[in-house]
């Protein structure tokens, strides 16, 4: 009976909100759709989103596109949002951060038309579009027009481009004082400040060119300066400066500073060359450059070359304790009775071979081998990954979603994440969960929940029965929450198990079995569980189980029994 109440109040609410947008009341069709989004009721409230957006309700379109959009289909998301985002700020600003997504610079006519309408953060967002071409003044001025004293979000960006201004003027001050007494190592000390603005350089990017100038003056006199241009533009910039990072390292390194050997090797590991990284890293080692030694035993050491890890470790301070770690390490590898298959550094000249002529596995292994074991970066092996990815393999579709996490960009991470969740890959399925639990789109998250789970590991037995107990699903969720107790309860997450496996029981009349649970949960529930949840995230603490009061009512029945 309570389902089909809970059904027919759907189907009321549902056609209440068409009948609003054909009658164009958009208060009354927001009441509704929020009946949906609130109730966590988002694939019910699709098909009746779809018929209020042929009614030509604009926020019914700023909702479902929000929902395609988190669910995977960019490209219905977008045509949605086209449909209202001249006369709704919401679906400008969400056109405009998809397009922004997708790196397409019509997002800025998109930002500015939600300005236009009072939208807040696409003023914001014009400010940052303006900072990223390297205009931190004029964007926190444009910021500054018109603010309100209650527009406390302004003000935070307006501080932080201010500051960013105000770094550049004294980094200019001191050069101008250093090459007037033709000082090299105020030069270097001068640009020091560029080192601690790596999220500047990479949300900004348009800050690099001045930063540019700055290094290039500051090498005219330091040797040490031309390594912080090569740092600079090896690692902040967007596209490959390679021949140019390598000239200004060479010419450091000409000129006398053996910090730039240190970095050669460092660059040439990244992009993933060992054998030129070993060169300079033996340069620099031999330079008593402390960093060339240890990194040229971390090399030795992957290439099981232990005698000569050893010896390089010999040359650092024993006092030091990473030192004894590695020599502890050195000792466990040295009763290897063989090189596990992906770490042996051996293979990767067939590996690179087979990669040359065209074999996309081969390459896939080559890459990943020198990113997990042979010191390679994510931003030089994405390649590697990407092809095999393209033609299907879901391994590497999930290895690259991995690769795009590590380097800050979450629309790749989600894209090649779903690819792979999708082919059926559980950890992707588990990534795919928690995005859509970010977005509070319970419904797609535990279907999510429920294929991570199908890898038979507790903590995903547990995750999926949860979120299916908190939609209500008792009887589904049990065989879930009792595999995740049998065999996690000593887990950490075994608390929280032992709590939704209580409610469960206790839903379905079990209410002795479920009073044991019960009883520890609410015992260890603030230790154990609390400290893992955000305390202001009213939405999360909503849907968590109250194990005291789930006790109480385990106990009552019991009582009354």
């Amino acid at each position: 009976m309570a389902q089909q109440n809970e059904l027919q109040t759907i189907e009321a609410r549902g056609e209440a909100l068409v009948a609003a947008a054909l009658a164009g009341d958009e208060k009354e069709a927001r009441r509704h759709t929020d009946f949906f989004v609130l109730g966590r009721r988002v694939d019910e409230g699709i098909p009746y989103w779809e018929r209020a957006v042929e009614a030509g309700d604009a926020f019914s379109a700023y909702t479902l596109a929000r929902y395609r959009k988190i669910r995977g289909d960019r490209r219905e998301a977008e045509r949605l949002y086209r449909l209202a985002a001249d006369r709704h700020s919401g679906c400008a600003y969400g056109l405009a951060v998809l397009l922004q997504e997708n790196g397409d610079p019509e997002a800025t006519e998109w930002f500015r038309t939600g300005w236009e309408m009072g939208r807040l953060d696409c003023k914001i967002e014009l400010g940052k579009l303006l900072a990223a071409e390297g205009k931190p003044a004029e964007a926190a001025e444009f910021l500054m027009k018109g603010v309100d004293i209650g527009d406390i979000a302004v003000f935070e960006w307006v501080q932080r481009f201010e500051h960013i201004r105000k770094t550049f003027d004294q980094i200019a001050e001191d050069l101008d004082a250093a090459e007037a007494a033709e000082d090299g190592e105020a030069a270097w000390e001068a640009v020091a400040p560029l080192r601690d603005m790596a999220r500047e350089f990479k949300e900004y990017p348009g800050l690099t060119a001045e930063a540019e100038e700055y290094c290039r003056r500051a090498g005219e006199l330091s040797p040490a300066a031309l390594v912080e241009h090569a740092v600079l533009l090896e690692r902040r910039h967007a596209d490959d400066h390679w021949p140019e990072v390598r000239e200004l390292l060479l010419r450091s390194h000409t000129a006398g500073y053996n910090g730039a050997a240190f970095i050669l090797g460092l660059f040439n590991e990244e992009r993933g060359d060992p054998a030129e990284a070993e060169h300079w890293y033996t340069l620099a080692a031999e330079a008593g450059h402390r960093g060339g030694r240890r990194m040229l035993s971390d090399l030795c050491m992957r290439q099981r070359r232990l005698d000569e890890a050893e010896r390089w470790l010999s040359e650092l301070d024993p006092e030091d304790e990473n030192v004894a770690e590695l020599l502890a390490t050195i000792a466990q590898l040295r009763e290897e009775d063989e090189v596990p298959h992906e770490q042996d550094l051996r293979r990767l000249p067939e590996l690179r071979e087979r990669a040359g002529a065209g074999d996309l596995q081969a390459s896939y292994a080559y890459g990943k081998m020198l990113y997990e074991w042979g010191g390679a970066a994510a931003r030089w092996m994405l390649h590697r990954y990407e092809a095999a990815a393209i033609a299907g393999d879901t391994a590497a579709a999930a290895d690259l979603a991995s690769l795009y996490e590590e380097l800050g960009k979450p629309e790749q991470r989600d894209h090649w994440n779903r690819i792979a969740a999708e082919a059926g890959d559980h950890d992707s399925c588990s990534g795919m969960a928690w995005l859509s639990d970010y977005h509070k789109d319970y419904q797609e998250a535990e279907r999510w929940f429920i294929r991570a789970a199908a890898d038979k590991s507790p903590l995903r037995a547990m995750l999926a029965g949860k979120a299916i107990t908190q939609r209500g699903g008792y009887e589904e969720a049990e065989p879930y929450l009792r595999k995740a107790w049998e065999e996690g309860r000593e887990e950490a997450f075994g608390t929280e198990t032992a709590g939704y496996y209580g409610l469960v029981l206790n839903r379905l009349g079990r209410h002795a079995e479920a009073r044991e649970l019960l009883s520890l949960a609410a015992e260890r529930w603030w230790d154990d569980v609390m400290p893992r949840y955000r305390a202001n995230d009213l939405d999360v603490m909503a849907r968590m189980l109250d194990p005291e009061e789930e006790l109480e009512a385990a106990e009552e029945a019991l009582a009354a029994d």
